[in-house]
């Protein structure tokens, strides 16, 4: 069953029996079409499963939840000429990946890259749960060259890059719906240099991602603990920067690298949220007092200053600006 489609973004489900035409539709409309993957249940005759997916330029993350699926790149399947690289990351418990006749059991924090040319299987159960991200075999092997001595195989020994990861993840998901075209292909690149760091690459290779996509991925997910805290006015580069295993000067040096101040961008997003804060029907009564404190602002004039220099009018003539042309 579709639950919601957006661009780049939508979710699919499916709970009960394996069988009728509920499941096939599902199966076959859904998975086998857009996933290039069969699904079957993983625990007895019952499917238990909610899948998240992002697509990011080329690059598609999966997150599924529940109880029972097992993906599978069947055989039957191979004549479609796919061979993305698939990189499975457990999350909880321990998760079993098959690739051709070799098995491979992650536990939570652990890694594997598998292929879509070769029978291969995961599966989500009771006791394990994961997430995936296909990259183009072409993407990946220009950041990891050597990316395909590594497949089938435990890759845990980078704790904090995996936890990275899992993070950016996260956010891709997150805000996939909404980037444009340069912003996909720009974080499609920085999952890809992660990615390739986890693989291992030359030290000439790990210096350049290490200055750019490590760097670029690092100030991304700052800014998205940023947009997650707008409202809390005392909102301070160091906590910001030790909830990204950073420093306050690492921080100041990744934004100062982008162009601006942790303050400056702090400032302009608070702003902007106010805006649309202001010219929401539902906020058409809310005291413009209320929008500035809800923005993260504890000083009217201050806000009032910085939303007229920004926008070069005052929150009530843009209110009222906006009433009137509706």
């Amino acid at each position: 069953m579709l639950e919601t489609q957006l661009p780049n973004r939508f979710s699919i489900f499916h709970r009960g029996r394996s069988r009728g035409a509920n499941y096939e539709a599902w199966r076959e409309g859904i998975w086998r079409s857009f996933c290039r993957l069969d699904v079957r249940p993983a625990e007895q005759d019952y499917i238990d499963c909610h899948n998240e997916f992002a697509r990011v330029h080329s690059v598609v993350i999966a997150t599924p939840k529940g109880g029972s699926a097992r993906f599978a790149r069947t055989r039957d399947l191979l004549d479609d000429g796919c061979d993305d690289l698939v990189l499975i990351s457990a999350t909880r418990g321990t998760v079993r990946v098959t690739q051709k006749s070799k098995t491979i059991d992650l536990v939570a924090g652990q890694m594997c890259l598998t292929e879509m040319n070769v029978v291969g299987a995961a599966d989500l159960n009771s006791s394990g749960g994961f997430t995936t991200a296909r990259f183009p075999r072409r993407l990946l092997l220009q950041v990891a060259p050597s990316a395909e001595t590594q497949l089938a195989r435990p890759l845990g020994h980078h704790r904090g890059l995996g936890a990275m990861i899992e993070r950016y993840f996260r956010l891709c998901n997150e805000v996939a719906a909404d980037l444009d075209m340069p912003g996909q292909k720009a974080a499609a690149q920085h999952l890809a240099d992660l990615v390739a760091l986890v693989l291992g690459t030359s030290r000439e290779q790990q210096e350049l991602i290490g200055q750019s996509g490590l760097s670029a991925a690092r100030l991304e997910l700052m800014k998205a603990d940023i947009l997650k805290n707008l409202d809390k006015c005392d909102l301070a580069i160091e906590s910001v920067a030790r909830a990204n295993a950073l420093s306050g000067r690492q921080a100041q040096r990744l934004f100062a690298a982008s162009g601006t101040t942790f303050s400056e961008f702090v400032l302009e997003q608070r702003l902007l949220l106010a805006r649309r804060l202001l010219l929401q029907e539902s906020n058409r009564d809310r005291k413009v007092s209320d929008i500035a404190y809800t923005a993260g602002f504890n000083d009217l004039s201050y806000f009032h200053r910085s939303f007229r220099k920004r926008f070069g009018m005052t929150p009530s003539d843009m209110r009222t600006e906006f009433v009137r042309e509706q």
